[in-house]
């Protein structure tokens, strides 16, 4: 009788560690799919934090301080440009990239960088009074955010009222 209760005790020993293994394995299948979705989320949260320094240029009015605030702040980041439409200028002028806007917005390419057009646009020019692209501080400008196909922001318009 002791070797059918040692066989006994080593079945159930091989049983606890077969049953350990296999909850090991489904709390880690559970915990990638929990992984995975918190990945997505966090995802989710980046963009929208990312766009968030623009909600306040989505068709809103705001003065000629902010727009030159807007062009030092973004007008050397990559793939992105802004447009200027002034009082003096209403062709506009676009600093940093010239982005496609004359293509109807269903178009893929509306919103795109041009890299064949140069900007046009100085930062000097714009706060000089003397000079049609003249932002004037106090002068209030629509403005309205120019995204790509891919729904990713390339853009800013600005046109004075």
């Amino acid at each position: 009788m002791g070797n059918a209760q040692k066989a006994l005790v080593m079945a159930a020993g091989i049983f606890l560690a077969i049953a350990l293994i296999t909850i090991a394995v489904v709390l880690f299948i559970s915990a990638q799919e929990a992984t995975k979705t918190a990945q997505n989320n966090f995802s989710n949260i980046q963009t929208e934090l990312s766009q968030t320094a623009f909600t306040v240029y989505d068709n809103t009015v705001v003065s000629g301080s902010q727009v030159v605030n807007a062009l030092r702040k973004f007008s050397d980041k990559d793939q992105f440009g802004i447009q200027i439409m002034t009082g003096k200028n209403r062709s506009g002028s676009w600093y940093g990239k010239t982005i496609d806007t004359t293509s109807k917005i269903d178009d893929p390419n509306y919103g795109s960088v041009v890299d064949n057009i140069p900007p046009t646009g100085k930062m000097a020019e714009a706060i000089d009074e003397a000079k049609p692209d003249y932002v004037n501080p106090s002068g209030k400008f629509r403005s309205k955010i120019v995204m790509d196909s891919s729904n990713v922001i390339r853009g800013i318009i600005f046109i004075q009222n």
